[in-house]
């Protein structure tokens, strides 16, 4: 117990103005930071990655060459330390061991610095804790097939929860980028290809994480997903319309409506500009638009690549400088160029010690609002005090069952029905069916780049995979514990083997269906298909896979095909002749049970496309959100129509609209409504469920401008609804839309609500219209700013 007495300074009577709770945290940062050296003030701008060169491969480009090996930790703690690099995520270890160590650490910085100043600890949780043992949820493209923010916000806090369990205070989530070109390895982090949709479900992830005190970390800003031909760190090449009016909303949001106490700088150039590099977005659009407080931090080694990559500086320092002046307030995970040649740099004046004072004031702060700077506070989670001296092995359970029925919710409403061509699903419980696919017994579909298995795990095969993650094949013979199944793999994910295809079909041709379970294997910057560094030449299946299920097609017998994959693939050569189609995208530890209970029946199917499925894989990889001229035309022999449209999915049960009300009044077909530039209409419709079975149904709000001064999307989401509905159940939604959504950026580089003819199409997907009210907005041109309405408020009865 000893250590925990020395994870305080010496007990006072009197705190230090920095250490009373009850003066404002200006004053407290303050105090601190004039009683600081430089060299303290620096400190505070760095994290210390223990363990980084342990790792059998690389977590971070070029991780190995620019983490040292020869860390001094007693040396570097004594002038403090910014944050700690991923305790948990590094490496295998029990969640309560890795919570004692990370607090005696805590213990050694508070003792060896003259003020007592823990650092952050931070961890990744896009899929959950980043850790041994912990719930891994679905991955964020599967959040976007719920359209449903409240269960992500739900799953958020949870995530959060957990964090604080072990001792964690930032978490490097959500991904806010949206889906831009989906042959980008990190497609399957995104949650969509609508800016709109990513918007309200990160924000929700924010609010939950920030709901249980951990600090949401928004990344990638800005502009990561839309690189050239969806190369990682490739390019990006855009206006600042789009990159206004599509990169830049989620972040905005999630900013000022869901409370992000941090953001990520990418580490793409925009037109020759890295984010690091560029004050106007780190410091001018972030801080002075928008009104953020909290911290920026570099994505993993973005200032060694100032240097590295974008030629902008001549060495270490010079990138320090670059991106301190820029915004960049802590370089993570390690420090390189904010170590003792920045320091002399500053010393010198070559570097203003007010860009540091700038940073370190911003990073104390948050600190101060964790509660770090409290006198009573203690590096030790509760759980570790309660247990004493006592064995904490296992001590702290990260996926219990309402972890698990958490991750469950999740992926069963995150599983889109593509297709369900003569009904061949649900799956007739006394069936043969033949289970066929190298995804059929493993695990590896359910898990995203970011989850601890695929992420760490991989590299450590010696260790059980610390929670249970069933195989669809395990899950299906528990769904239908009546039918017949026989197993053959086929082929590998990526492999060019076809011997396995004589076996396969063989089982298909004795099958009354084949269940053909195809798709990805996560990974990074390794031969995975998706992930991280591993994008993808064209939108077909990976390896041998389209031969196989060419092959299964050509049996005769049904064939079912379930698809878990990081990214959208063409399907375009087999939707025709498939009995059925259902797309998964990574959906987490529950995956199996709830893509099985789908093809059986328990599940009602729900999801819907956060991203369109193309028809072909080279047909010119494109998303809904284009002008006229971006989609089919008579000027081009490219038809980039997609398969299936994003917002599509299909049920089991049926729903019918109908009841279209203005304002409670029946519209005019011949006659738009008029709304002042500056107000609000509520547009209603009633869902009923006509079917005999629950179900969900996901009504789309899209917005359709014909004349602007500017070109624009054709359509664009601007309110959606998740109706749950029991048989015979209807409900009434009211979408109340205020004028300010429809602004965008105008000729003159600012955002305008422009007076004229509207259309909102109330619809099933992106091409699929129930209902249209046409509308004219009043009165004159409006500019709008941060103070905009930026959601569609939604009431349902």
């Amino acid at each position: 117990m000893s250590d925990r007495s020395a994870a305080a300074p010496d007990a006072v009577t009197i705190p230090e103005p920095w250490q009373d709770p009850s003066l404002p945290p200006e004053k407290r940062v303050a105090d601190l930071l004039g009683r600081l050296t430089l060299e303290e003030k620096v400190a505070q701008l760095y994290s210390v990655w223990i363990g980084a060169n342990a790792t059998v491969d690389d977590m971070a480009p070029q991780q190995h060459e620019l983490v040292g090996d020869s860390l001094d930790w007693a040396h570097l703690i004594r002038t403090g330390l910014g944050q700690l690099t991923r305790p948990f995520g590094t490496a295998p270890v029990d969640p309560a061991l890795g919570a004692r160590a990370l607090a005696r650490m805590q213990v050694e910085l508070v003792a060896a610095g003259r003020f007592g100043i823990p650092a952050v600890a931070h961890e990744e949780c896009l899929c959950g804790v980043m850790t041994w043992g912990a719930t891994v949820y679905p991955t964020p493209l599967a959040w976007g097939a719920t359209f449903n923010p409240a269960l992500v916000e739900r799953m958020a806090a949870r995530i959060g929860a957990d964090m604080r369990r072990l001792g964690l205070h930032q978490g490097l989530a959500p991904v806010l980028d949206v889906t831009r070109d989906a042959r980008w390895g990190r497609t399957e982090e995104t949650i969509g290809e609508d800016p709109y949709l990513v918007a309200t479900l990160a924000t929700g992830y924010v609010r939950g994480l920030e709901s249980a005190g951990v600090v949401a970390t928004l990344k990638h800003f800005a502009g990561y997903s839309a690189s050239r031909a969806g190369r990682n760190f490739g390019p990006v090449h855009m206006g600042p319309r789009e990159l206004a009016d599509v990169l830049l909303l989620p972040f905005e949001m999630a900013v000022r409506d869901g409370g992000a106490r941090s953001v990520m700088h990418a580490y793409t150039e925009i037109d020759g500009m890295p984010a690091a590099a560029n004050p106007a977005l780190l410091t001018g659009l972030l801080r002075d638009e928008w009104g953020f407080t909290g911290t920026v931090v570099a994505d993993y080694f973005g200032v060694s690549f100032l240097e590295l990559h974008h030629g902008l500086a001549e060495g270490p320092v010079e990138a320090a400088a670059v991106a301190l002046s820029a915004g960049v307030d802590v370089e993570l995970p390690a420090v390189r160029c904010f170590g003792p040649g920045f320091v002399a740099a500053v010393r010198d004046g070559a570097i203003p010690e007010s860009l540091v004072d700038r940073a370190a004031a911003r990073v104390l702060r948050q600190k101060i609002e964790l509660g770090l700077l409290d006198l009573d506070w203690s590096p030790f989670p509760a759980e570790l005090d309660a247990a004493g001296d006592a064995p904490i092995d296992g001590l702290i359970d990260l996926d219990p069952p309402a972890g698990r029925a958490l991750a469950r919710e999740v992926a069963e409403e995150s599983v889109v029905l593509l297709a369900n061509d003569g009904g061949a699903l649900p799956l007739r419980p006394d069936a043969r069916i033949a289970v066929i696919g190298p995804l059929a017994d493993r695990a590896t579909g359910m898990l995203g780049c970011y989850t601890f298995p695929a992420h760490v795990g991989i590299h450590h095969p010696e260790l059980p995979a610390g929670v249970a993650i069933p195989s669809p094949l395990e899950s299906l013979r528990a769904e239908l514990p009546g039918a017949a199944f026989t197993h053959v793999p086929g082929c590998d994910v990526s492999g060019r083997d076809t011997e396995g295809f004589a076996a396969a079909l063989a089982a298909a041709e004795a099958a009354d269906v084949v269940v053909a379970v195809l798709g990805d294997r996560a990974g990074i910057f390794g031969d995975s298909t998706s992930g991280e560094g591993c994008d993808a030449e064209s939108l077909d299946l990976p390896g041998v896979q389209p031969a196989l299920l060419e092959a299964l097609l050509g049996t005769g017998t049904p064939v079912v095909a379930v698809l878990l994959t990081g990214r959208p693939y063409a399907l375009g050569a087999y939707a025709d002749r498939l009995a059925a189609t259902v797309q998964a995208f990574f959906p987490g530890e529950e995956g199996g049970p709830a893509v099985a209970g789908v093809l059986s029946g328990r599940v009602c199917p729900s999801g819907r496309l956060p991203v369109s499925v193309p028809r072909r894989p080279a047909g010119g990889p494109s998303t809904y959100l284009g002008p006229t001229l971006a989609h089919a035309n008579s000027v081009t022999s490219v038809d980039p129509t997609p398969l299936y449209p994003f917002g599509h999915g299909l049920s089991y049960t049926a729903f019918a609209w109908d009841g279209v009300r203005v304002d409670g009044a029946t519209p005019d077909p011949d006659t738009p409504v008029e709304v002042p530039t500056d107000g609000a209409v509520t547009v209603s419709l009633t869902v009923h469920n006509i079917g005999d079975r629950p179900g969900a149904d996901v009504v789309q709000l899209y917005l359709h401008d014909p004349i602007a001064q500017v070109t624009r999307p054709v359509i664009r989401l601007i309110g959606y609804a998740r109706v749950a509905l029991a048989p015979g159940q209807s409900r009434r939604v009211d979408f109340r839309v205020h004028a300010d959504l429809s602004a965008f950026t105008g000729r003159a580089g600012t955002r305008v609500v422009e007076p004229g003819a509207l259309e909102l199409r109330i619809s099933r997907s992106s091409a699929d219209v129930a209902h249209t009210v046409a509308l004219k907005l009043t009165g004159p041109e409006r500019q709008v700013g941060t103070d905009r309405q930026l959601t569609t408020e939604v009431t349902l009865h």
